[in-house]
C-alpha cells in the first residue's frame, strides 16, 4: 500500500464533511454527505429513526463485523431569551463553557442559520472588582437584537441548536485542524477503509458494517440503537483520545500519548482481548506504529454500547490522538489518520486470511 493513502477526492470529502455542522440530534446533513461519498463502496444502506447510517459489504454473510465512528458534533441549545434580547444557553453534548467568550456562532431555526457571537464584559470592567470566569450560567449569545422579540422574528425560539462555523485547515503540512474531528474523522477513516477494500479487490468471508453512528455525544445512544438492528459477531470501533503532551495534562492520570506516534489501542474491560491481540499482532508485523492506553471501568466511546450489547459482542477500539479536544482547534495528525486506516484496513485482512473471525463467536 501507498505511504500516502489519501487522494484528492478524498480530502475534498474530509474538508466538506468536516465544515458541515452535525450537532448532536441533527446529523442528518452529514450522514448525507458521508453516505454520498460511501456509495460507491459498499453494496446497500442501512438508516434508522434516529439518522444513525450504515454501508455493508457482502450483506447476505450470516457472520457480521462492524467498524464503527461516531457522526455527532458537541453544541449548545437555546435556553432562556431575555427581554433586551440575549440568549442564555445549555449544553448539548460535553461543550465547553471556558471557550465559549467571544466566539462566532451560528444558530440553526426553520428559516436557516442565523448568526451570533458569545459576549463578554471587556478587560476594563472585570478589573474593577473581582474576576469573573467563564461558567455555564454567565455566558450569552448577543445576536445583535435589543428585545426578546426581535429574536424571535429572526426565527430563533427555546430549543434551537446552535453550532460554531471555525472550518478545516492545516498547519504545518501535516497537522489538521477543525472542530468536531471528535469524531467525524472516524467516519472519514472507516469510508477509507471501503474505498481501499473496494480499490484492492478485497472479498470478504464475512459482512461487513461501516457504521456511523449518531448522539454519542450524549451517552452512545445511536450505537446503542443501531448494535440491536446489525446484531453484530464482532465490531471494531475508532474514535479520538487525548494527546497527553500539552501543557496542563497529568500523564500519570491520562496516560503517556502523543500525535505522530500512531493509533492507540486500548485496554479495558469492554475490550475483547482476542479482538485486541489481533490488531496488535496485525500493527506489529505489518509495521504500523501504535500506543497503548488504559481505560479503568469504560472507554466511555461506542464501544461500550456494542460491547455490552445482545448478550456480548466481541469488541476492541482503535482510537486517534488528539490535542484540544470539544474545542474548535481540534488537532490530529495526518500520519496517525493514514495509520489508524490501515490497522483497521490490515486487521480485517487477518480476519479474512486466517480465519480468526470465527473464533470470536
Amino acid at each position: 500500500m501507498e505511504s500516502s493513502l489519501f487522494n484528492t477526492q478524498s480530502l475534498d470529502f474530509l474538508a466538506k464533511y468536516l465544515n458541515n455542522a452535525s450537532p448532536t440530534g441533527y446529523e442528518s446533513g452529514g450522514q448525507k454527505i458521508w453516505m454520498e461519498y460511501l456509495r460507491p463502496y459498499v453494496d446497500t444502506f442501512i438508516t434508522d429513526a434516529y439518522g444513525t447510517a450504515v454501508g455493508v459489504i457482502n450483506p447476505d454473510a450470516p457472520y457480521k463485523v462492524v467498524i464503527e465512528g461516531h457522526s455527532d458534533e458537541i453544541s449548545w441549545y437555546v435556553n432562556y431569551i431575555t427581554d433586551n434580547g440575549l440568549i442564555y444557553v445549555i449544553r448539548n453534548g460535553g461543550s465547553d463553557h471556558q471557550i465559549a467568550p467571544s466566539k462566532r456562532v451560528l444558530i440553526h431555526t426553520s428559516n436557516g442559520t442565523v448568526p451570533g457571537v458569545f459576549g463578554w464584559p471587556a478587560i476594563h470592567t472585570r478589573m474593577r472588582g473581582k474576576e469573573n470566569h467563564a461558567e455555564l450560567d454567565n455566558i450569552f449569545i448577543d445576536c445583535g437584537c435589543t428585545t426578546k422579540d426581535e429574536v424571535e422574528q429572526l426565527g430563533i425560539h427555546v430549543g434551537c441548536v446552535i453550532t460554531y462555523p471555525d472550518e478545516f485547515m492545516v498547519l504545518n503540512g501535516n497537522r489538521w485542524v477543525c472542530r468536531a474531528i471528535d469524531n467525524r474523522i472516524g467516519g472519514f477513516m472507516i469510508a477509507e477503509v471501503a474505498r481501499l477494500l473496494k480499490e484492492n479487490n478485497v472479498t470478504l468471508p464475512f459482512g461487513l458494517y461501516i457504521t456511523n453512528s449518531v448522539q454519542e455525544e450524549v451517552g452512545l445512544r445511536g450505537a446503542e440503537m443501531i448494535t440491536k438492528t446489525i446484531r453484530p459477531n464482532a465490531a471494531i470501533v475508532t474514535d479520538v483520545c487525548h494527546d497527553t503532551t500539552t501543557p496542563m495534562i497529568e500523564k500519570k492520570v491520562e496516560g503517556d500519548l502523543q500525535l505522530g506516534k500512531g493509533p492507540v489501542v486500548a485496554y479495558a474491560p469492554a475490550v475483547h482481548n482476542k479482538l485486541r491481540d489481533l490488531i496488535v499482532q496485525t500493527a506489529q508485523e505489518k509495521s504500523i506504529p501504535f500506543q497503548r492506553h488504559a481505560s479503568s471501568r469504560v472507554t466511555g466511546t461506542d464501544t461500550d454500547a456494542f460491547a455490552y450489547s445482545n448478550g456480548g459482542v466481541p469488541s476492541a477500539l482503535i482510537s486517534l490522538p488528539l490535542r484540544y479536544m470539544h474545542t474548535t482547534v481540534e488537532m490530529v495528525q495526518r500520519e496517525d489518520v493514514e495509520n489508524v486506516v490501515k490497522l483497521i484496513y490490515e486487521s480485517l485482512q487477518r480476519m479474512k486470511n486466517e480465519d480468526n473471525y470465527s473464533y470470536f463467536s
